[in-house]
């Protein structure tokens, strides 16, 4: 945890309340998992481990691993630690929130549109650059990746219609 919040006397949600947020999160994915699991087949078959075998404890060892933390975490005394100040984590959601936008617009825009929308925004907006710097970088960085993987090393990524329009 960074001093930083205890120096500030800044406010924000506990430490505890995260990690127990954490551990109830991380607990879904492994009962999900054994879920999942427990559908195709956790068994042994005639030719081996059936699909579910190995993912079935994985998914035991994640619910476990999560109620050792729920169990250690509400044994401890509670320090009333902040885990990050509002500031911290509103300065993390100017990163977090474009970049989960830029990932589901991929599939609709293409990766290199996608990509310069997404190098503009940042280099304008969280970087203070100018636009006649942000431009020709945004623009220049996807042309690089797209020689770099669909020319030389022959490994096509996701296209939009712009792209399709270009016969890219």
């Amino acid at each position: 945890m960074s001093e930083t919040a205890h120096e500030t006397g800044g406010t924000g949600p506990s430490h505890r309340n995260v990690e127990a947020g954490v551990a109830v999160v991380v607990a879904a994915v492994g009962l999900i998992t054994v879920i999942g699991s427990l559908r195709v087949g956790v068994g042994w078959g005639d030719d081996g481990p059936k699909a579910g075998f190995f993912p079935f404890y994985i998914g035991l060892i994640i619910l476990v691993s999560s109620a050792v933390n729920l169990f250690q975490l509400f044994a401890a005394e509670n320090d009333n630690a902040v885990f990050a100040t509002w500031r911290q984590i509103y300065k993390v959601l100017t990163v977090v929130v474009p970049t989960a936008i830029y990932v589901a617009v991929i599939p609709y825009a293409g990766i290199y549109v996608a990509s310069a929308l997404l190098i503009g925004l940042f280099m304008i907006w969280l970087g203070k650059y100018s636009a006649v710097v942000a431009i020709p970088t945004a623009i220049a960085v996807p042309i690089f990746f797209f020689v770099t993987f669909e020319r030389w090393f022959l490994v096509p990524l996701p296209k939009g219609p712009i792209e399709k329009l270009l016969g890219f």
